[in-house]
């Protein structure tokens, strides 16, 4: 039986989802908060991950968790706005995903209280509102679960986390040739390009082109916010190191090239989370608490 966060690696991207995030407000209380959370995280309908401060409130570590980043290049800044808590709910009914929402509010304050709440969607069949589609590369079967979960704290995975927010009018305003070259791919039949620039999405974070080949687990979906667009990007990996070379590789910090990406985008929000296993159907903190 898995004793992972199964909604991990469940297939297609959910309907509808939820991305909530928390700040601490009291480490006295915090051991009693995720106590209260643990039933109402079952690992299919909601994943939890725990940033560094709050590991740190308890007195515990997790060696390969850390806080995300902020990282400048060429012109290029990626922000770090790291939380203590994440929370992705998924469902196909936004009535019911506020319910949840609230209830999983309620269980954590007064420790944890909401900072930033993200309503996603699946657009076509796993599509970037750019219309191309995303997660083409993910591994699968067992090579999914070798990338996504930690051999060494079986069950657990490490969640990178960030909110990239989309330019379209500019991005649809390009010839389509253009638009295919930011990506790498054809929009029409999702083929890679031969003729790719080195600056093409799919070169810029070809996992297999690493040393060692970094391997993650995207779960990305869509937002809207008002007249404000993008995409919330989801990355699940054994390691947060594998997701931090191509972050890295893509503002030029290896070679001086940057992606195409930030022609018509920019992430506003980054994050790091352990999720920590399943046990008897709900979130396993044993190592925790």
């Amino acid at each position: 039986m898995n004793n992972f966060q199964t909604a991990i690696l469940a297939e297609p991207v959910p309907p509808l989802a939820r991305h909530v995030f928390f700040t601490l407000e009291s480490a006295q209380h915090l051991a009693e908060a995720l106590r209260r959370l643990a039933p109402l995280v079952d690992g299919k309908s909601v994943v939890a991950g725990l940033g560094k401060s709050a590991l740190q409130a308890l007195n515990k570590e997790q060696d390969k968790l850390r806080v995300f980043p902020a990282l400048s290049a060429h012109g290029i800044d990626i922000p770090s706005t790291q939380h203590a808590l994440w929370c992705w709910l998924l469902g196909d009914d936004r009535g019911e995903l506020l319910h949840r929402t609230n209830a999983l509010i309620a269980a954590v304050a007064p420790a944890l209280s909401v900072v930033q709440v993200t309503e996603s969607f699946r657009y076509l069949d796993g599509h970037d509102l750019t219309g191309y589609e995303d997660g083409t590369e993910n591994p699968v079967e067992q090579a999914a679960i070798d990338a996504a979960f930690d051999t060494q704290a079986p069950g657990g995975s490490y969640a990178a986390v960030q909110h990239w927010q989309h330019d379209l009018p500019s991005f649809k305003s390009l010839p389509q040739q253009e638009q295919d070259h930011i990506f790498g791919r054809r929009l029409s039949d999702n083929e890679e390009l031969d003729d790719a620039p080195e600056s093409a999405h799919v070169k810029r974070t070809a996992m297999e082109d690493f040393e060692p080949e970094a391997f993650v687990v995207r779960r990305s979906m869509p937002y809207i916010d008002g007249d404000e667009a993008g995409l919330v990007f989801l990355a699940f990996g054994s390691t947060l190191d594998f997701f931090e070379m191509q972050l890295r590789r893509m503002i030029g910090l290896d070679d001086g090239i940057t992606d195409g990406l930030f022609r018509f985008s920019r992430p506003t929000t980054g994050g790091y989370y352990w999720c920590p296993p399943i046990a008897h159907g709900q979130l396993d903190l044993s190592a925790l608490l």
